[in-house]
């Protein structure tokens, strides 16, 4: 779009009106509004950062990878057609990748560490407790997170952390809606009991 083009369509709109947007309304103009990106920012950022920090267990990483899948959203806001009326399934799609691709490259970081000499490193913890209180918490989740495969961690993430509609995640995933209800079901009764089974190991072992 011409330069005069978009900024005539700027002085249509302030930032007091975006709330009343829909989120396709904000993603189409985004590519000449840059506020209008924001308020999509502003209404996703929590649920994209959840989605981090249930999937790597640390807080540190999901502020980071929270950055990049909103990095990521910006350039390729002109060429991603949004489906539906909400872009927070595709934000949390990108969100998914980056986790993984984060998971993988921690893997290979521990594997470096552990070949190196250790190194007794003391920081302040008194300003983390709170982070690291959850990050314990997350993490104890995450180990009954393990034992499920990739498709069934994307319906825990999506539907049941994230709050994803059965529909909305059929769509994400690919999948029919009716096959997502059956899983979830299922999902529902399988990490229950393997959180009874972890609290029960944990409490025998303490």
């Amino acid at each position: 779009m011409a330069q005069g083009t978009a900024q005539r369509e700027r002085t249509l709109f302030n930032v007091d009106q975006y709330p009343a947007f829909s989120d396709l309304e904000l993603w189409r103009l985004a590519s000449v509004e840059p506020d209008a990106f924001g308020e999509l920012f502003r209404r996703h950022a929590r649920a994209v950062h959840a989605v981090c920090f249930w999937r790597t267990a640390s807080a540190a990483t999901a502020d980071d990878l929270t950055s990049v899948v909103f990095l990521e959203a910006w350039r390729l806001r002109d060429r991603v057609t949004i489906t539906g009326d909400s872009v927070l399934p595709w934000l949390l799609g990108v969100a998914n990748n980056c986790a993984r691709n984060a998971e993988r490259s921690a893997r290979r970081y521990r594997q470096a560490l552990e070949r190196l000499p250790r190194v007794d490193a003391r920081g302040d913890e008194d300003e983390q407790v709170d982070r690291l209180d959850a990050e314990v918490s997350m993490s104890f989740v995450k180990r009954a997170l393990d034992a499920l495969s990739d498709s069934e961690r994307d319906l825990v993430v999506l539907v049941l952390w994230s709050q994803l509609t059965y529909e909305e995640a059929a769509v994400m995933l690919k999948i029919p809606v009716g096959t997502v209800r059956s899983r979830v079901s299922r999902l529902r009764d399988k990490l229950q009991h393997s959180l009874i089974a972890l609290n029960t190991m944990e409490k025998e072992s303490s």
